[in-house]
């Protein structure tokens, strides 16, 4: 995987857009990096995140991962092609599909999961616990009154 950017030096001083676009590449090479040591792009990994914990249709996929529906039928072909998700049809609508993990998508996903923990956490791990919750809470804050 490729490297990541160097941090800014310590005494350089940081406006609020800067600090969250320098997040947003860690997080980004975090995931690049985990994704590629799977073989999966960071949108595969993400699918597979998505449905560690439900079953979901096409178009609530690609309203979440923000693809539309060619592309949406193409991650998961590629993914089913992979045997990392099944397509199985609604029980509530004849024509709508719903996607699943597999038992080898299952367990990619919480490998991929575990990996991203345990690189964020080392990467935060300067923090200390107190530093961590307030970085947490601060996120939160942020997520929220961006409506995510």
């Amino acid at each position: 995987p490729a490297p990541l950017p160097p941090p800014p030096p310590d005494d350089a001083p940081l406006t609020a857009v800067d600090a969250l676009v320098q997040l947003s590449f860690l997080v980004q090479g975090v995931l690049s990096a985990t994704g590629a040591a799977h073989e999966l792009s960071v949108v595969q990994l993400r699918l597979l995140g998505v449905l560690r914990d439900r079953r979901a249709g096409m178009l609530a996929l690609g309203h979440h991962l923000g693809l539309d529906k060619s592309s949406m039928t193409g991650l998961v072909g590629r993914a089913e092609k992979r045997g990392l998700v099944r397509r199985s049809p609604s029980p509530h609508d004849g024509r709508a599909v719903l996607v699943g993990l597999t038992e080898e998508g299952r367990r990619l996903a919480e490998e991929g999961a575990e990996e991203i923990a345990r690189r964020l956490t080392e990467a935060t791990a300067h923090l200390g616990t107190e530093g961590r919750a307030e970085l947490t809470r601060l996120v939160g804050t942020v997520l929220r009154g961006a409506g995510g």
